[in-house]
């Protein structure tokens, strides 16, 4: 059954009423150009009411390596998700460190998957989005049928403008590296704060 992410979560009552959808992981995203950027110091409190079986991410995009392992650290981070260019050596070097890494990569029409090759030891999984220039949270949705090209093995997850209608596309999609799903901005009343009730029917009709 498909695991899904809750990201770009910013406000600890919002992001208390989303663990209670019960989604595998929810993402807090710090870089600074995000509309979503939960903030260089944010409260414990956006952390501490999520239950012990949703995974929590970090998500950053070229930051450098000691505010990664210190953010890590500090909140408890279960994995850390790269979202910039982070080179293998990068990864490499927080995988030392015991991190759990999605490395994420922007795709478009001409994206060449060969290029993952060398990042498959120092990676646990791979995140698919929208190639944009903001990295990420465009709403923007990619052409899915160029993951059949996709023969790398490595589980990955799916995002990238999904929304809470895109239900029946999901489940037609036959990958078997396919994990997990990943939303974000189409499911916010306003950047940052998720619609409880949208991620709620959305993980409901997704895992029947």
């Amino acid at each position: 059954m498909l695991k899904i992410k809750v990201c770009g979560l910013t406000d600890p009552d919002n992001t208390l009423e989303i663990a209670l959808t019960l989604p595998d992981y929810m993402g807090f995203i710090f870089y600074p150009g995000s509309e979503r950027y939960a903030g260089n110091q944010p409260p414990g409190s956006l952390f501490s009411n999520i239950p012990p079986g949703i995974l929590k991410t970090g998500v950053f995009v070229n930051a450098g390596l000691s505010l990664v392992t210190e953010k890590m650290f500090t909140y408890g981070f279960d994995l850390i998700q790269l979202h910039g260019d982070e080179s293998p050596g990068y990864c490499n070097i927080l995988k030392k460190e015991g991190a759990t890494i999605i490395k994420a990569f922007g795709i478009s029409l001409c994206f060449n998957f060969s290029m993952l090759e060398k990042y498959t030891e120092v990676c646990d999984y791979f995140l698919f989005d929208t190639k944009v220039r903001s990295y990420g949270g465009s709403g923007i949705r990619f052409d899915w049928n160029i993951l059949n090209e996709y023969t790398l093995n490595k589980q990955f997850f799916l995002g990238g403008g999904i929304g809470p209608e895109d239900v029946s596309l999901i489940k037609k999609i036959d990958h078997d590296k396919l994990f997990a799903i990943d939303i974000n901005s189409r499911f916010e009343s306003s950047p940052g704060i998720k619609d409880c009730k949208k991620v709620k029917d959305f993980i409901n009709e997704l895992k029947v």
